[in-house]
């Protein structure tokens, strides 16, 4: 019998939610250092070791904003409700005088990062956060979360209209966007992906939420269902298609865009060049068709010169269906004389998948946030690292700083220091944004963000930014880091595997 009365769940979080958006080992070894005093102020740093094979040499860095969001929020602590169910059910692990703890919470600490939209690579630091051992570790898992996968998706999105656009995106009159919503890992993965694209130099989105929630540009034309819906028995494939382009053009006829590949591509474009004219004649252009399915490069090609034919020089033609950076860009490099991309699954799974050779891996930026320094029973601050039996996986020591060093408006090479070191000429990436717990940073407008990134990737040297067979960027280790290192490896070695 169906249970009427059952409240069915949407798994929409609200914002007190994401107080309890953590592992659950932040929370048991938060209450343990708190039980035990060991809440002293730490540094803890979120870099990647690598970059997906295939998605080239650098990393776009995003998600910043909806970190320091996300610390807002949790600043108003544990809610009523929050605390009641983890009484309920964690009683036994987490006492009252902790959820007292997390139920007043403020952060006050310090956070330096890159501004989003900036150019990374594997090992630099990309955040530093200084504060309380427990609160800090509170943020490693939205932090994790937000940051990887925006961070993939907008190097992605940069990807793709590099292939698209080429290094002056701004004077390219192609067009990319992301119609990505409809096969992103979730409602939470499409809105913030569709963010993440326009930083990465995407032009617009089909996701209207996202398009109202980020101030991004809006784009669509009509799904298959909209011709197929108008097929009858008595009318052939053709004459319906036909019917449902001339109703979609009197509806909108200032944008008529129309899909040719439902039945027959080369029929769909002859029915297009129909509506075409016909809105010639009222005053108005046909805005363009977009192809679908099959060969984009082929059907671009006679779809065009059936246009120009017709007269209709100034009707675009989109392309879609399962594409890449690597299939775009072969695709220009065979003269397909396609005029804009709408991009969806490989863009918003930041897909680490070559399209023309069929090889790839698991699609994901393996961030990690690491602690770096500590502070002793003097409030003296001391270098921390992780390390195993080889340097493979060991973390660089001590808080850092990345220093860049540009040339003629180019990027030339990076370098990883200490915190206190100096460069001479070149210039420091991670910048203060939260002080005290208090906001510092004036950030910019996702449009500024976006040309800032654009900007950056313009300074990038082309032979880093290749689609296939990029170059990697030069990082260099500062002496003073590189002996640190050295030294703490070799105090780990004599403890563990002396003999």
């Amino acid at each position: 019998m169906v249970n009427k009365k059952k409240r069915l769940e949407l798994g929409l979080l609200s914002e007190d939610d994401l107080f309890l958006f953590t592992d659950y080992y932040e929370l048991t070894s938060g209450k343990c250092n708190f039980d035990h005093g060991v809440n002293n102020i730490i540094t803890e740093t979120y870099f990647f070791r690598e970059i997906p094979k295939h998605l080239g040499s650098y990393i776009v860095a995003a998600g910043l904003e909806q970190l320091i969001a996300y610390i807002e929020v949790l600043n108003r602590g544990l809610s009523k409700k929050h605390r009641e169910w983890l009484e309920k059910v964690a009683g036994k692990d987490l006492t009252k005088e902790f959820l007292d703890y997390l139920e007043n919470f403020k952060f006050k600490g310090d956070i330096y990062a890159v501004p989003e939209g900036t150019p990374v690579f594997p090992n630099e630091p990309v955040i530093n956060i200084t504060g309380p051992s427990i609160d800090v570790q509170l943020l490693e898992t939205y932090l994790l979360n937000v940051i990887n996968f925006e961070s993939l998706v907008a190097t992605k999105a940069s990807r793709i209209v590099y292939a698209a656009k080429g290094k002056n995106v701004f004077y390219s009159p192609r067009t990319v966007v992301d119609f990505g919503a409809r096969r992103a890992h979730g409602r939470d993965a499409a809105v913030l992906a569709a963010r993440a694209a326009y930083i990465g130099g995407f032009d617009g989105t089909s996701l209207v939420i996202a398009a109202m929630k980020w101030g991004i540009p809006f784009v669509g034309t009509i799904p298959h269902k909209f011709i197929e819906e108008r097929y009858r028995e008595t009318k052939s494939f053709n004459e319906t298609e036909l019917q449902a382009f001339m109703e979609y053009a009197e509806s909108f006829p200032h944008n008529t865009v129309l899909l040719v590949d439902t039945y027959d591509t080369i029929e769909g474009i002859k029915n297009a060049i129909k509506v075409g004219l016909e809105l010639k004649k009222r005053g108005y252009k046909l805005a363009g068709i977009r192809l679908d399915s099959g060969d984009p490069i082929e059907l671009s090609k006679i779809a065009r010169k059936m246009l120009d034919g017709a007269g209709l020089t100034d009707a675009k033609i989109i392309a879609s269906d399962r594409l890449d950076e690597f299939i775009i860009e072969y695709a220009l490099s065979q003269g397909a004389p396609i005029d804009g991309f709408g991009v969806g699954t490989k863009l918003v799974t930041g897909a680490n998948y070559d399209s023309l050779t069929k090889e790839g891996g698991i699609s994901a930026l393996d961030g990690i946030f690491k602690l770096a320094e500590t502070s002793d029973e003097t409030g003296r601050m001391i270098p921390t690292t992780k390390f195993t039996s080889s340097l493979g996986k060991a973390t660089l020591p001590g808080k850092k700083q990345v220093w860049r060093r540009i040339k003629n408006g180019q990027f030339i090479e990076d370098i990883i220091t200490l915190w206190d070191e100096e460069v001479e000429d070149a210039k420091p990436l991670l910048v203060p944004i939260m002080i005290k717990g208090e906001i510092v940073y004036d950030f910019p407008s996702l449009e500024e963000v976006r040309r800032y990134c654009v900007e950056q990737l313009a300074a990038l040297p082309e032979k880093y930014r290749r689609i296939r067979n990029s170059e990697t960027y030069p990082v260099k280790i500062s002496e003073k880091l590189m002996k640190l290192r050295d030294e703490m490896f070799e105090r780990f070695k004599k403890e563990y595997f002396s003999s």
